[in-house]
Parts: C-alpha cells; structure tokens; sequence
C-alpha cells in the first residue's frame, strides 16, 4: 500500500524516508497543495525491477514465451530438471 507524506514532513525527514522505502520495498507519495506538483519516491531497486518488468511486457516474443510457461504449469504439463552442470 502507498503510504502519503505531505512535501514539508518529507522534506524534514528526507533521510529516514529514504531509509524507509528502501527497507520497505514500498513506494511514497510525497504531496503538496497542488496535485500537479505530487511525487512518488520508491527505492532503485524496485524501479529497475519496475523497467524490466515493462521492457519484458512491451516485448511480444518474451511476454508470449511467459503467457505459454503460464498455460503450461496451469494445465499440469510440468517435469522437474536438473540444473545444468557447466563443467567445473
């Protein structure tokens, strides 16, 4: 859930706000008086995580390659592998 946060309590607590979403794996949503003006904050991890989700979506060759491994664990045709050996 997205936690709010007025501007002026942001920014007089920027440190532990940072510390929070990072640790929380949760975005802010920083406000101001005017809604135009809002911000969300959410950790560099997450927002990479967010960008390859929507690179992988925007992708129609891997975004069907997932839909398809979906359909099959969902109709049971499923094996368990190994992992493969590399050699060393």
């Amino acid at each position: 859930m997205v936690q709010a946060v007025a501007y002026s309590t942001f920014r007089q607590n920027l440190k532990a706000y940072m510390r929070r979403v990072n640790e929380d794996s949760d975005t802010l949503l920083v406000t101001n008086t005017n809604p135009d003006d809002n911000v969300v904050v959410m950790g560099v991890d997450d927002y990479d995580a967010l960008m390859e989700t929507l690179r992988i979506y925007e992708n129609p060759y891997l975004r069907g390659k997932i839909l398809r491994g979906l359909e099959q664990v969902r109709s049971g045709r499923v094996e368990e592998h190994g992992l493969v050996d590399d050699g060393e």
